[in-house]
């Protein structure tokens, strides 16, 4: 159900049966030494064309350049600004709406998406014959109990474990290298101010975590862990697509 996989013709035909689409977006950012650069949009993904498989969902080409400022020290991130990201977004949406589409999913793999995708939804409320919904992947309460019950504290706020976990499960596993040492604990302060990847600049937010970890134990992620919470994730939100549909 890929709708980058599908003629024009096709889509013309699923038109015609539902107007839901799901988009997944990510970021393309560094995830510590054993983290995959893409995990956030990998995460976000394959969690998306799972569920889409399932109640036979189209799913849109993944967004995968988004605002992550904070990481451009570490090689590889490619950050876009906040409103680069909103006029994409918004442009899709309005894209989607004008062939049709009435509900747009968005399942989401980083933190700094929320608050600019949450304003678009706000205010494509206005519009005729739209639905947003905006929902993380580990927002699903399954996905939630597990990540607490395998990582505890350990998960922290960036190249947790359980996003590590999935892509070892489904793209590629590295060594630890300096990962399998524990890192800095995070203070529940900490999280609070820092929630939604609100870091400082890059210069010093690599000085505060050089090894690109922030409270985050990623060498206790395993593949089998990865495939209980992708399950979980696209459970949900299968459950969630259907119970839209009602």
């Amino acid at each position: 159900m890929r709708l980058d996989l599908c003629s024009w013709l096709e889509v013309e035909a699923y038109l015609k049966h539902s107007r839901t689409i799901i988009l997944p977006m990510g970021s393309t950012e560094q995830h510590g030494p054993m983290g995959l650069i893409g995990t956030d949009a990998l995460c976000a993904q394959t969690i998306a064309r799972l569920a889409g498989e399932r109640t036979a969902t189209l799913v849109a080409p993944t967004l995968a350049l988004t605002p992550a400022p904070f990481n451009t020290a570490f090689p590889g991130t490619i950050s876009v600004s906040v409103e680069t990201f909103k006029a994409m977004v918004s442009e899709s949406v309005a894209c989607l709406h004008g062939q049709g589409f009435q509900r747009i999913f968005f399942l989401n793999g980083h933190g700094a998406n929320l608050e600019p995708v949450l304003e678009i939804a706000d205010e494509a409320e206005a519009r005729e014959n739209l639905e947003l919904r905006v929902r993380s992947w580990w927002d699903f309460e399954a996905v939630g109990t597990l990540r607490k019950e395998l990582y505890g504290d350990w998960e922290g706020m960036h190249a947790t474990p359980s996003e590590v976990a999935i892509t070892q499960a489904t793209h590629r596993i590295l060594p630890p290298g300096a990962a399998e040492e524990p890192p800095r604990k995070l203070s529940p302060d900490y999280i609070r101010r820092h929630a939604g990847d609100r870091h400082g600049p890059p210069d010093e937010h690599r000085r505060s975590f050089p090894d690109g970890r922030v409270g985050s134990h990623s060498a206790l992620a395993t593949p089998e862990h990865g495939k209980a919470l992708l399950e979980a994730a696209v459970a949900g939100l299968a459950k969630e697509l259907e119970n839209w549909l009602l």
